[in-house]
């Protein structure tokens, strides 16, 4: 929220075998420039060759974030209806038809909250869209157990959705958002410490310590059983997010934000883009600002995949506990209460 123009909107279901929800990420009406990287072996998708750099359209309307895994992308066709009856698109014709162009990712939640059936759906994708269009400018996004973010977990512990912005010395806002939900740990599992720790801004994250051994323990050995117990069921995953900036991008440079973005990505999660991950980062430039010089881009790039970094932390320690389906996903703050200040 901090790059102008950009909302988010969340919309979810919990209980009665509901653990699963969406993100909308909106664009200005006019649309954005925006690339995207995919990495992992198990990815699931729309609307991704639509930002190859050798196709076509230069422009994008919205970004879905979703759990369902491959079902939740009809949460995209939500959003896309929406647009189109607000007559936002590309257009078609000279009578106000219009195409919205939607790309979209999921992360693998399905059955976290008891019932396979329970997914995001084309209504839980407009509800999003609601969301995002009612969200005042300024208002800080919801973290957490929030849209996408709602099933989410982070190896042995609750994930959850995660934010953070930076502005650079020529005046440049790059901001991440993060839907972490991976298959390996964002923890340190020999220490209980924060992988992204170590990358906040001065004053951040400096409130963290490092837990006890004995939290750190008792939080190995239940994921270990956890593991044991419940094998691939709860085991696949996926990490997927948006990093936006207010820069004048070609898709050529979105493309790379978004490649450096998982830079950021494999700082904050280890391993990372496994067999059972389908990672995929999204860029949107906005164009308010100057293109940047090639040592301006460069900046720029840091300053992304750090922001997908801290955004993963920032996800992780939002974090709430839940119990469903039999299992309790403890969060950060419940496994090492030690860690905080």
């Amino acid at each position: 929220m901090d790059v102008p123009g950009i909302r988010v909107g969340h919309a979810q279901r919990i209980g009665d075998g509901w653990l699963t929800g969406t993100t909308c990420v909106l664009a200005p009406d006019e649309g954005a420039v925006a690339g995207v990287d995919v990495r992992g072996g198990g990815p699931g998708t729309r609307e991704t060759d639509l930002l190859d750099p050798r196709n076509l359209v230069e422009c994008i309307h919205a970004v879905v974030l979703t759990g369902g895994s491959a079902y939740g992308l009809s949460a995209a066709t939500g959003v896309m209806e929406a647009l189109g009856r607000n007559g936002i698109g590309l257009s078609m014709g000279e009578e106000g038809e219009v195409v919205p162009l939607v790309p979209a990712a999921v992360i693998f939640d399905l059955k976290r909250g008891g019932d396979f059936t329970k997914r995001p759906d084309a209504a839980m994708g407009e509800a999003a869209y609601d969301a995002a269009v009612a969200h005042v400018h300024g208002e800080p996004v919801r973290e957490g157990n929030v849209g996408a973010g709602t099933g989410a977990k982070a190896g042995g512990l609750k994930g959850g959705v995660g934010s953070a912005s930076a502005v650079l010395p020529d005046g440049t806002t790059v901001a991440a958002l993060v839907v972490a939900n991976p298959i390996g740990s964002c923890v340190d599992l020999q220490t209980g410490e924060l992988y992204a720790a170590r990358f906040g801004l001065p004053g951040e994250l400096d409130h963290l310590r490092r837990p006890r051994a004995d939290q750190v323990a008792t939080a190995v050995r239940l994921a270990e059983e956890r593991a044991r117990d419940t094998g691939l069921r709860y085991g696949m995953a996926t990490t997927i997010g948006v990093i936006a900036t207010d820069a004048t991008l070609t898709k050529s440079q979105c493309q790379k934000v978004a490649a450096i973005g998982h830079d950021g990505m494999a700082r904050a999660i280890r391993p990372v883009h496994t067999m059972f991950d389908g990672d995929t980062l999204f860029t949107l430039a906005i164009g308010e600002r100057d293109a940047p010089d090639p040592l301006a881009f460069h900046a720029l790039l840091e300053a992304a995949g750090d922001c997908v970094t801290r955004a993963i932390g920032h996800a992780v320690l939002a974090a709430e506990t839940v119990e469903a389906a039999g299992i309790r996903w403890r969060s950060y703050r419940d496994a090492f209460p030690s860690a905080f200040a």
